[in-house]
């Protein structure tokens, strides 16, 4: 007996151009603990029931989390400021003395996340195509 295809596609959906991705590890890990808050709060996660469809469930960005862990990448103290900061949805400021500490391994961890995501197709690539057109600047005219 034949079995259908597996697809990365989230339910509902048709093409990959409907999800939009994020733009930083950073945008990534907030939209992720709200959702883990939510769940631990009791609501059910649907997949495409938000107001902007994304490429990825909230528990693929634990796993990225996860497999750097099991790497060595990144360490507990990592993880755990992660948490604290994910559940007050701001990112540690360096400038303050309490939190300098924080802020290092936080920028260390976003650092370390930001590349197996952008793999994925979790964080929009860079060097994609440009949403505006390109400026031909002209050059000088030469004197001699």
């Amino acid at each position: 007996m034949l079995t259908p295809a597996r697809t990365n596609r989230l339910p509902g959906r048709t093409s990959q151009q409907e999800y939009q991705p994020f733009t930083t590890a950073e945008e990534a890990w907030f939209w992720t603990m709200q959702a883990l808050i939510a769940r631990r709060e009791g609501a059910r996660i649907v997949a495409g029931a938000g107001l902007t469809a994304r490429p990825c469930e909230p528990d693929d960005v634990v796993k990225c989390l996860d497999r750097l862990y099991r790497q060595r990448r990144i360490d507990l103290q990592h993880a755990r400021i992660l948490r604290i900061w994910g559940e007050r949805q701001q990112a540690p400021d360096a400038r303050q003395p309490r939190e300098a500490g924080d802020a290092r391994l936080w920028r260390e961890a976003m650092q370390r996340l930001e590349w197996p995501l952008r793999v994925k197709g979790i964080i929009a690539d860079a060097l994609a195509a440009p949403t505006e057109a390109p400026v031909v600047l002209p050059f000088p005219a030469r004197v001699r």
